[in-house]
């Protein structure tokens, strides 16, 4: 199963229709596919307390808040792929993918007295196609915006392997914005890359 997660506070905005298209490509390419919006679920801010990740093994540690995050994690434990996106505001994923990203950190192993958390599991078969989209060209937004590299460690702290990133430019141009075919095209190819064995 490819489970998509929309970070856009907007449905039927960029964000949404990518992530969309690369779900529907996958569909027609015999994939299951689910989509979650961040927008819709209960997920609190990570206060830094450190409990998720004073347990050693593999799996994610326990969080204290009581919260949707718990089965959002047994999604992500469930699906084979990700299909990940996030618009860009003040030059970085905005503050709803950023506080679901914050909340991964019960994906690393970090004890008191250890300098440095350790990703618990390492890079598996599973696979990901990373969205960010912002008004600037997407050239300058691939270089000045830190929204692919956040999503990247992200998915990283999952287990998991980027295959593809889509950086969508000019996003703002219209209240109500189509995406361009060139866009379709790579929302298609990354589909295909996440379905192949």
């Amino acid at each position: 199963m490819i489970l998509g997660i929309v970070g856009s506070y907007r449905k039927g905005g960029t964000i949404d229709q990518a992530v969309s298209s690369v779900l529907a490509a996958a569909q027609a390419n015999g994939a299951e596919t689910e989509k979650i919006y961040l927008k819709d679920l209960n997920i609190g801010f990570c206060n830094n307390c450190r409990h998720c990740s004073q347990e050693p093994g593999e799996g994610p540690g326990k969080c204290q808040l009581e919260d949707d995050m718990p089965e959002l994690i047994k999604e992500i434990a469930s699906a084979d792929a990700y299909v990940i996106g996030t618009p860009v505001n003040v030059g970085n994923a905005n503050a709803l993918t950023q506080r679901f990203l914050e909340r991964l950190v019960c994906y690393s192993y970090w004890p008191w007295g250890q300098a440095a958390p350790k990703i618990r599991k390492r890079y598996s078969a599973k696979k990901a196609v990373l969205i960010t989209s912002s008004a600037m060209p997407s050239l300058m937004g691939r270089f000045l915006t830190g929204s692919i590299r956040g999503l990247k460690l992200g998915v990283k702290m999952i287990g998991a392997k980027p295959v593809a990133t889509i950086y969508i430019g000019l996003s703002a141009m219209h209240e109500k914005q189509a995406l361009r075919k060139s866009i379709l095209r790579k929302t298609q190819n990354s589909a295909k890359k996440l379905c192949r064995n």
